[in-house]
């Protein structure tokens, strides 16, 4: 098995990237352009060391590059809708680091499902090191998702994941072993529709299933299923005193 050069991956990443969302006035378009020679040729490079008939599987992969982008448009859309920051969608597909992840999440998942070694790694791999969000490309996402500030965020290989959900800094979707006696089984949990996990919540577990309509506060760790409409949140206490009157020693050690 040859092992594509990482840089040339990162650049076929950025040209589909560029081909998918022209920052002009078609950047909306739901029609992609004919991926041109080059695009072509660098895939058919890739893959010719990895899997036979790559020439067949190149123009399959480039005839689904039409509705993968209209999976993508709602997906900027729903990000659009999910934060008061965004202006408009042109700065959610050209800047939001949470959007690019998801891009190639699901170029790499495109690429997984044909069973394609080493590639679908390569490039969530490369959106995990500019964008500090990992998403294993086996994992099952709906449509639309959002992402937002998305730095720290971890979900795993066999993490199913519906329709409308809204995931925040630092989440983690993991399992609760990391015995490799349990590959072939799924570790990660299961989040249905129209769920919101909030900045740092672990969720573990293949059989963890978090139900629809449900909240997840910030900080919360769950290894258990909870049921639809349910809200989860983590109660820390702080304490607040007046300097004056107060006995205790305060010691700072760094």
């Amino acid at each position: 098995m040859i092992i594509p050069n990482k840089k040339g991956v990162e650049i076929l990443v950025k040209k589909i990237f560029k081909l998918l969302f022209p920052l002009d006035e078609k950047i909306n378009d739901p029609l992609v352009p004919d991926a041109g020679k080059t695009i072509r040729e660098q895939l058919d490079v890739f893959i010719s060391g990895l899997i036979p008939e790559n020439e067949e599987f190149t123009r399959q992969f480039l005839d689904g590059l039409t509705p993968l982008k209209r999976t993508l448009i709602k997906d900027a859309e729903f990000i659009l809708e999910s934060d008061p920051a965004a202006k408009s969608l042109e700065e959610v597909i050209a800047i939001y680091p949470g959007f690019f992840a998801i891009y190639c999440y699901r170029i790499a998942h495109a690429l997984n499902q044909f069973r394609i070694p080493l590639l679908p790694r390569m490039i969530t791999e490369y959106a995990h090191k500019i964008t500090g969000i990992d998403i294993h490309p086996g994992a099952e996402i709906g449509n639309p998702f959002s992402i937002d500030h998305g730095t720290g965020i971890v979900i795993g290989e066999t993490t199913k994941i519906g329709n409308y959900v809204k995931l925040y800094q630092g989440v983690t979707l993991g399992a609760l072993s990391v015995d490799k006696s349990k590959a072939s089984r799924k570790r990660h949990p299961t989040i249905e529709d129209n769920v919101i996990l909030y900045a740092g919540s672990t969720i573990l577990g293949g059989e963890t299933t978090v139900g629809k309509n449900s909240i997840i506060g910030g900080n919360v760790w769950l290894t258990e299923s909870i049921a639809p409409f349910s809200v989860v949140y983590h109660k820390s206490e702080i304490i607040v005193r007046n300097q004056n009157g107060f006995q205790e020693p305060i010691n700072f050690i760094i």
